[in-house]
């Protein structure tokens, strides 16, 4: 490799307007030495040569000074230098090289190191689209429905947005603009479908929505593949999925079909929510339905909605698993898909593996429905699948022919509508009501945590005189004045009371509203003026006036048909107050105004101390 010295060059021309090149006599002085005014400075490296003998160059122009030039004549050499003698990865390097245009910057060397490191091609930046797709091949641990999922975030939603992207330039903002176009797309789906054109709404037909739970899935399988790409390929140092925004996504709440919902279900065709469970009732008159409709599938059902099987685990279960004489059952594998297509696979996690008991009912459904496939099994071309539920043939279910049998037989028996997956939380929900704790219902359902069966799996049956007589019981702790009737419509004596505002309960007018207080207050004294007591005699009048000051505020607010004629009436005939004659009284004038203004104090700081 030659470490070719820099030089000037220009864009002269000559009189047919072909470039002069070097040999332009303005590039250089009279003595030889380059020009200080004309020309840009450039140099030129040899490269490795090519796989088929060629030799070839690296040029660059168009630096203003020598130094630039041998500065950056010494990062295109350290990148070379990364190549060692490997001559593949030289010439990946190289052509690097050769394809950055001149006037623009090489590739940092760092990440260029990093994608030596990693075995990828240097040459140029690599797109999302291309690593997404490497990183999906090289995924060999998962389980094939997890892949599959990847492979349809990738096909779908990745690639189409973000795939043209460079790794290295991959940003928030871009992710960002993805997610915000596939809300728009959801938008213009719920607007066609909503459009009173008949080709608009046939133009999504069939097209699904990308909810909010999908686009928290999107972005796990791409923060997941950055990772590898910061942790494994050194590709990136920056995992811009990991500050993506996203609203938050809550699980649907279980909710019983009560008689109100039922009925709001057959006037709009509405449902209160996606998961919906059964009432007891209603359960057991689907499995009646079931029985005389489809014996093949009533065990199934059977199964699931006592036991809360997944429809996997219950259509994986083989031979050996189901022991009708122990009343057990043994789960340790499932039937699923991927893709359409069925598998047999282990079971979901830990806590999936598991042993059940089966109840009386369940046990008999069970042994029914042997018997009647050992009747059939006796042809020869029965098949021998191992697995205990199978079809009338003798071949195993698919997990969508079971579904699809399930709502039609929904459909048919005229109840309210469920997913063949609510029967586990009919059976979550029933055992709860008869009394199980969580960890009795997280063990028959195969959760791995506890709180999934709090959150998920458990609701309250409403109609249950279970419920009902654990919401007495709850009642009848809280005490009550004896013999009063819980519920009565007694007039209270303060549905009277105008004074402030509703649910306020102190009985001081001041504290209550001032405005309304002193409209009162004045109302009282006007009254007390035409029965010939005006406010200097109440003051005057001791311990007569400290009681007229009370009966005012309180006694006719009590009693609005009390009079405050007859309240004056009754204190004026008391003891202490015929002792006095009812005549001023100076050495208990300074008492009584004490008096009165320390008990108005006191309740003001009672009524305020109560408020707080």
């Amino acid at each position: 490799m030659s470490r070719g010295s820099p030089f000037k060059s220009c864009s002269c021309r000559d009189e047919n307007k072909n470039k002069i090149g070097a040999a332009c006599p303005r590039l250089r002085r009279a003595c030889g030495a380059w020009s200080a005014t004309h020309g840009t400075w450039a140099y030129r490296i040899e490269l490795p040569t090519q796989p088929d003998g060629k030799r070839w160059q690296l040029r660059r122009f168009g630096f203003a000074t020598r130094e630039a030039a041998l500065v950056d004549r010494g990062r295109a050499q350290s990148l070379l230098e990364l190549a060692g003698d490997d001559t593949t990865v030289g010439n990946d390097i190289a052509r690097m090289l050769k394809d950055t245009k001149s006037g623009r910057p090489f590739p940092d060397r760092d990440c260029v190191v990093r994608r030596v490191r990693a075995g990828l091609v240097a040459s140029a930046a690599m797109p999302l689209g291309d690593y997404l797709w490497q990183w999906h091949a090289s995924r060999r641990k998962i389980q094939p429905t997890t892949l599959v999922s990847y492979e349809t975030h990738i096909r779908v939603h990745l690639v189409p947005h973000l795939g043209h992207i460079p790794i290295d330039r991959l940003r928030v903002g871009h992710l960002q603009s993805m997610f915000d176009s596939i809300s728009d797309r959801n938008l213009q789906i719920d607007i066609a479908r909503c459009s009173d054109d008949v080709q608009v709404r046939a133009s999504v037909r069939g097209v699904r929505r990308t909810g909010p739970a999908t686009m928290q899935r999107i972005r796990a399988t791409l923060r997941k593949a950055l990772n590898d790409a910061v942790r494994t390929h050194r590709l990136i140092e920056f995992n811009p999925a990991a500050y993506v925004e996203l609203p938050s996504v809550q699980a649907p709440r279980a909710r019983v079909w009560t008689s109100a919902a039922t009925q709001q279900w057959k006037e709009t065709g509405l449902r209160p929510s996606s998961v919906m469970v059964w009432t007891p009732e209603q359960a057991g008159a689907f499995l009646d339905h079931v029985e005389d409709h489809d014996v093949f599938v009533y065990p199934i059902v059977a199964l699931i909605l006592h036991r809360g099987l997944r429809r996997g685990e219950a259509l994986g279960l083989r031979d050996g698993d189901v022991d009708l004489e122990g009343r057990t059952v043994t789960i340790t594998q499932q039937l699923t898909t991927v893709g359409y297509r069925p598998v047999i696979k282990t079971v979901k996690s830990y806590a999936g593996d598991r042993i059940i008991a089966l109840d009386a009912s369940t046990t008999t459904a069970l042994r029914i429905y042997q018997e009647r496939r050992e009747r059939r099994r006796a042809d020869a071309a029965w098949p021998k699948t191992g697995l205990f539920f199978v079809r009338p043939d003798g071949r195993q279910w698919h997990p969508e022919q079971v579904s699809d049998r399930f709502e039609r037989l929904v459909a048919g028996s005229g109840l309210p509508p469920i997913r063949l997956h609510d029967l586990r939380h009919c059976a979550a929900t029933f055992l709860k009501a008869s009394g199980s704790d969580l960890k009795d219902i997280q063990e028959v359902l195969g959760l791995s945590s506890i709180t999934v069966a709090a959150n998920t799996y458990t609701s309250v049956v409403h109609e249950l005189e279970s419920e009902r007589a654990k919401a007495e019981a709850a009642s009848a702790l809280v005490p009550r004045r004896s013999g009063a009737e819980v519920g009565t419509s007694a007039r209270h004596p303060q549905e009277d009371d105008t004074g402030g505002p509703p649910g306020t309960r102190t009985p001081n007018l001041w504290i209550k509203s001032p405005q309304g207080a002193i409209d009162s207050n004045l109302n009282q004294r006007s009254h007390l003026r035409k029965r010939g007591l005006g406010s200097s005699t109440v003051y005057r009048r001791c311990l007569l006036g400290v009681r007229v000051l009370a009966t005012c505020r309180y006694v006719e607010r009590e009693n609005p048909q009390f009079r405050l004629r007859r309240a004056t009436a009754q204190l004026a005939e008391t003891p202490r107050a015929r002792a006095y004659g009812g005549a001023p009284s100076r050495v208990l004038l300074p008492r009584a105004r004490s008096t009165c203004r320390a008990r108005m104090r006191f309740e003001l700081q009672k009524q305020r101390a109560a408020y707080a």
